[in-house]
């Protein structure tokens, strides 16, 4: 017999190291997808913890998509239960945070051409 989750339940696996998705009235454990993911893990990440059923038909998966999904499945959606409003966690703010960044991505590159560029015109000569 399928274990029987309510949306609360599954609001509550919302990272990156522990995240679950509603499809189709099914609760999948998507965690060791996440990296596996074609599409990128924020997607899965923003999607996760409810009932992604739309965005899911919406991208169009194939059908070997759909049968991938059974090795994650890990019960059913209890019908009587409501959605409930899902958490970011911490973990989304982390990586939109990165990519602000470190400054020196930029300059150690803009150096090493003001490098080639001065060797190039005034040292080769």
């Amino acid at each position: 017999m399928a274990q029987i989750f309510t949306h609360e339940q599954v609001s509550k696996h919302n990272t990156r190291d522990d995240l679950y998705m509603i499809i189709d009235n099914k609760v999948y454990d998507i965690t060791n997808f996440v990296d596996e993911h074609p599409g990128g893990d924020e997607i899965l990440i923003e999607e996760g913890a409810k009932d992604a059923s739309g965005p899911f038909e919406d991208v169009g998966h194939s059908p070997d998509a759909r049968q991938m999904l059974e090795k994650y499945l890990v019960g059913d959606l209890d019908p009587e239960s409501k959605p409930v409003a899902v958490k970011s966690p911490d973990t989304i703010n982390v990586t939109n945070n990165a990519t602000e960044g470190n400054p020196l991505r930029i300059i150690i590159p803009v150096l090493f051409f003001i490098g080639y560029m001065y060797w190039r015109f005034f040292l080769k000569q």
